[in-house]
């Protein structure tokens, strides 16, 4: 300053004191007034830096899903909340999907044990193939279906085996989709190097595709070891065919309640019945976690990812759908192969895979995809429902836990 002042009195010559305390002041005001802007102006350069600096998006982008919408970490509650949230959650999707489900295991099982391989006459080793008459179906599509059950069984016959169904959901679905979250952090520390030594394990942010379908496959393997008897239950009920004018007698049908039908497969095909075609429900439940857990997951992360959506229900929606359809065209031959086996008598089939053979030489490959619309939009419908429903769960169990219990 004292430069400046000097600088000041080679330029306006001698002048008095009280001229001399004037320019001084003016000088001093003039620095901190330049001062001031440049403080301002820099603090003003880093609180925009900071609001328009994008997170570190990690290979999961899970940081910018947190970014978007925080305090909205459902990862970090404890793993009774989280298994309690995706069963019920899976539940209300069964409740509100459930004659959809029925449509579909009625047309899957529809035609089953059909001749449609006949030898010829004189040539007894040659096969040809007879086309079934369309006549014999008293099933037609989906609407028709669901039409001709309600008319000649009773709308009730449209939820035959709900207990059994909300039975498995709240076993099944709350294993494969209430664990994977942490069965996917364990595979990314598993399968993904500490890479800069610090102790911070960069598996969990980048998550390959990889180590989601791991984690799908995983859940969803345990998840039918765990509730394979409810769902072999669930599918008897649901095949069978009741008629209104018939006698409501526990004799005139094939199971009277879900305990009794535990007991009865029990009883007459041994422990190993309720785990009747575990083996193609295993490979389909891992076909459908896979394409079902690990497509929405993807999908929807990578829409918030680019910007296309925020993390919102639409978002949520379209994931959905895109998942279900995607679960459908990968999960209906081993579905039908699976309610087929698991719903016929005891010793109709050697196995899984002679269930399979039987369908390919007898109904032909179109067979596998018998039931495919009430599949797909039974399917479509349940993620829909199951996964708006789960989302916005998740945010009130978290909100409700925060507020109680920190």
């Amino acid at each position: 300053m004292e430069n400046l002042f000097t600088r000041n009195l080679i330029l306006f010559g001698p002048i008095s004191n009280s001229g001399h305390r004037v320019i001084r002041r003016l000088i001093e005001f003039f620095q901190f007034s330049v001062k001031r802007r440049l403080w301002t102006s820099e603090k003003f350069t880093m609180k925009l830096a900071v609001a328009e600096d994008p997170p570190q998006v990690r290979g999961d982008f899970s940081s910018l899903r947190g970014a978007a919408v925080p305090n909205k970490d459902f990862s970090s509650l404890p793993l009774s909340v989280k298994l309690l949230t995706a069963g019920t959650a899976a539940c209300f999707a069964d409740f509100v999907t459930f004659p959809l489900d029925t449509a579909k295991v009625r047309l899957q099982i529809q035609g089953e044990g059909r001749q449609l391989v006949a030898a010829l006459a004189s040539t007894p080793t040659t096969v040809q193939i007879v086309r079934a008459e369309v006549s014999t179906n008293i099933y037609q599509g989906l609407v028709g279906t669901i039409a001709t059950i309600a008319r000649q069984e009773g709308f009730r016959s449209l939820y035959n085996g709900l207990s059994a169904g909300l039975q498995r959901q709240m076993c099944f679905a709350s294993v494969r989709l209430g664990l994977y979250d942490s069965v996917k952090e364990v595979y990314a520390r598993l399968l993904i190097p500490d890479v800069d030594g610090s102790g911070r394990n960069l598996g969990i942010g980048a998550l390959g595709v990889a180590t989601r379908v791991a984690a799908g496959i995983t859940t969803g393997g345990l998840a039918v070891l765990l509730a394979q008897p409810t769902d072999v239950v669930k599918v008897r009920f649901q095949a069978e065919q009741r008629t209104l004018a018939g006698p409501k007698t526990s004799g005139s049908l094939r199971y009277s309640s879900t305990l009794q039908a535990y007991r009865t497969i029990a009883k007459e095909e041994g422990v190993r019945g309720l785990w009747k075609g575990t083996f193609p429900n295993v490979s389909r439940n891992a076909i459908v976690n896979v394409s079902e857990i690990v497509c929405y997951d993807i999908i929807k992360e990578s829409i918030i990812h680019y910007r296309l959506m925020t993390d919102n229900v639409p978002c949520h929606f379209v994931s959905a759908v895109i998942a279900g359809f995607c679960t459908t065209i990968a999960a209906s031959p081993v579905d039908v192969v699976k309610t087929r086996y698991m719903n016929s008598p005891k010793g109709h089939y050697k196995g899984a895979i002679d269930c399979a053979i039987r369908m390919m030489v007898k109904e032909g490959p179109m067979a596998f995809y018998k039931g495919f619309t009430p599949s797909f939009a039974r399917l479509v419908s349940w993620n829909i429902v199951m996964w708006l429903t789960y989302e916005q769960m998740k945010l009130f169990v978290r909100d409700v836990h925060d507020r109680h219990f920190d």
